[in-house]
């Protein structure tokens, strides 16, 4: 007892100066009195000496004094967080930096927006296009000029809202294709989807098909892609597997076949048809008008609402085939679900705007990079992500090169190849190499 009561008085750090030590050691001058209490505690806890690593004791919080000889109580370790801690605390971090992502891009996209409505050969002031609008809303405001009213509302604005469609629609198809082969690789352009689907639309040119009307294009070059995405899906999958070489050589293979019947149409066609097809290989929002935005506008709403709400199940997809099926996921039936809603996607884009490719594969990476991989933000922020890019790469191409303008599907080749590039070899290097 005086020796406890010795290493007592010589403890008088604060409480929880010193790390907890085991019991039996000796009374040093920096022992706490938490260490000898357990001291004094030991010789008459004989399951302690027993067994010290399956009762592991905390030291009391800063207020609690136990009573000399007395085993101190357990309390709640302050390095975790109290039972009920969190239920008014602020989110996790991911949803707050998924939040944050929202609304930067939200805002990119509205001031890109109204930049792009108002630059061009005809400036128009970005407060004179708020006015316009206002105005034709009801909302108050002014309207321009009879030139302006014209090349705002008839020539800047459809083009600006049929960016955003063909980019939305070809960011969140490429989140889907990348979840759906489970593949980081897997882009529409990049296997050769949009290639298909610029087929059916180039043949509709070609043989001058109108058994849909102002529909005909867009119907044509669904089914192509329908076509193409279910091939290379077949294709491309060995063991069960879905594997990135044989993803890529299909690829390959399909822009190669795609490419010979465009060059067919082409040898058959006559100068106005040559002229239509050359847009569509080059990819372009030249010919942006009001009734193009309404002929593909059902289709890409369509695939865009409809695609968040398999995010969870992608998600557990991106666990393996068989735990996914463990946890009640039919596969097969989401992978041929999703197949369709890509070749909605894809073949509204195509139909309206040629082929333009790398959107699907470069916007779902950055934003894998800067919010991880799940798909609840990945899919709809890929649509609003890929809307940001084709609206500042059509501002791009329309503004580099003036008078000219730029094909817009060669400007985002030449800038997602060299991504691309780095990206492949990144693959690579992670999985130690192909074989």
């Amino acid at each position: 007892m005086a020796l406890s009561h010795d290493c007592a008085a010589d403890g008088g750090a604060p409480s929880g100066a010193a790390p907890a030590q085991p019991a039996g050691a000796g009374c040093g001058p920096g022992r706490s009195p938490q260490g000898a209490e357990r001291t004094a505690a030991a010789p008459s806890d004989p399951g302690h000496r027993s067994a010290p690593e399956e009762t592991p004791r905390r030291a009391p919080g800063p207020t609690e004094s136990p009573a000399p000889g007395e085993a101190p109580a357990t309390t709640p370790d302050p390095a975790r967080p109290a039972a009920g801690a969190g239920a008014g605390a602020a989110p996790p971090r991911p949803h707050r930096k998924a939040l944050w992502l929202t609304l930067a891009l939200l805002t990119t996209l509205l001031l890109l927006a109204l930049a792009s409505a108002g630059t061009g050969a005809y400036r128009i002031p970005t407060p004179d296009v708020l006015a316009s609008a206002q105005h034709r809303l009801g909302l108050g405001g002014a309207p321009l000029d009879r030139v302006g009213e014209s090349v705002l509302w008839n020539v800047r604005l459809p083009r600006v809202v049929l960016a955003l469609l063909v980019g939305a629609s070809l960011g969140c198809a490429g989140a889907l294709m990348q979840g759906v082969f489970g593949n980081p690789l897997a882009e529409p352009g990049v296997i050769g989807i949009s290639a298909g689907a610029a087929v059916g639309a180039v043949a509709a040119i070609a043989l001058g098909l109108s058994f849909f009307g102002n529909w005909t294009i867009t119907v044509c070059a669904f089914v192509a892609g329908l076509v193409t995405v279910s091939s290379v899906y077949l294709l491309s999958r060995n063991g069960g597997k879905t594997e990135v070489v044989t993803l890529i050589l299909t690829g390959i293979a399909v822009n190669a076949f795609a490419g010979a019947l465009i060059g067919l149409f082409v040898f058959f066609a006559d100068s106005g048809q040559v002229n239509q097809i050359t847009f569509w290989q080059l990819g372009s929002l030249a010919q942006a008008t009001w009734p193009r935005v309404l002929a593909v506008l059902p289709c890409a709403v369509a695939g865009l609402l409809v695609a968040p709400f398999y995010a969870r199940r992608l998600d557990l997809l991106s666990l393996g085939e068989r735990p996914a099926r463990h946890l009640g996921i039919d596969v097969e039936r989401l992978r041929l679900a999703l197949i369709l809603v890509v070749a909605l996607l894809t073949a509204a884009a195509v139909a309206v705007a040629g082929v333009i490719t790398f959107i699907g594969l470069l916007v779902p990476h950055l934003l894998r990079m800067a919010n991880g991989p799940g798909h609840r933000f990945l899919v709809p922020g890929s649509a609003l992500a890929g809307a940001v890019v084709l609206v500042a790469g059509d501002l791009a191409a329309r503004t580099l090169a003036q008078p000219a303008e730029l094909p817009l599907g060669v400007l985002t080749a030449l800038i997602g190849s060299p991504f691309f590039f780095w990206l492949l070899r990144r693959t690579r290097r992670k999985q130690g190499g192909w074989a």
